[in-house]
C-alpha cells in the first residue's frame, strides 16, 4: 500500500485508518465518500472515474504534503478509485491522524476539498436518461487513459 494511491480495487477504509495511527496521534478522522443514487432528482445508475494515474497520485502526495505543513504533526493517507462504480460504493478514502482533533477534521476537509480543485480525476455519471462528465471540466481532457497497473 502506499500512502497515496490510485486504485481500480474497492477501498478498505480501515487500511488507512491503520497507515495513519500511531502513538502521538490522539485523533484519527476518516472520511469516506461514496457513489449516491440520487442527485438533484435525477437518479444515477452508476458511475466511471478516470485518471492520469501518475499525475494523480503525485497531486494526492502534494496534498498530503501541504496539509503537513499547514497542520503540523498531521499524517495523512488517501486513495481514489477508479473504474466503474455502483451505488454505495467507496470512490475517495482520506484518513488524518494528528495530536489534537481539530486540526485532523480541518486536515480532513481540506484533502477532499483540495482533490476537486487538482486531482486529474474525471467522474461520468450514468443516469437513467443519459450521461455527463461532470465537473469544472464538464468533459475530460485529452491525457492518457488510464492505467490499469496504478495498484502496483
Amino acid at each position: 500500500m502506499k500512502a497515496y494511491e490510485i486504485v481500480t480495487e474497492p477501498i478498505d477504509p480501515q487500511k488507512y485508518a491503520d497507515y495513519v495511527l500511531r502513538p502521538e496521534a490522539g485523533a484519527v478522522t476518516l472520511f469516506t465518500g461514496h457513489v449516491r443514487e440520487w442527485t438533484k432528482g435525477v437518479r444515477t445508475l452508476y458511475l466511471a472515474y478516470e485518471a492520469y494515474v501518475p499525475m494523480a497520485e503525485k497531486t494526492l502526495r502534494q496534498i498530503g504534503e501541504e496539509m503537513e505543513a499547514k497542520w503540523p504533526g498531521t499524517r495523512a493517507s488517501i486513495a481514489h478509485r477508479i473504474g466503474e462504480l455502483a451505488i454505495g460504493e467507496i470512490a475517495v478514502v482520506i484518513a488524518v491522524s494528528s495530536p489534537h482533533r481539530k486540526d485532523a477534521y480541518e486536515a480532513n476537509e481540506y484533502a477532499i476539498e483540495r482533490i476537486k480543485e487538482l486531482v486529474p480525476i474525471w467522474k461520468k455519471e450514468i443516469w437513467e436518461d443519459g450521461t455527463e462528465w461532470i465537473g469544472d471540466q464538464r468533459k475530460k481532457p485529452d491525457v492518457p487513459a488510464a492505467d490499469s497497473g496504478a495498484n502496483e
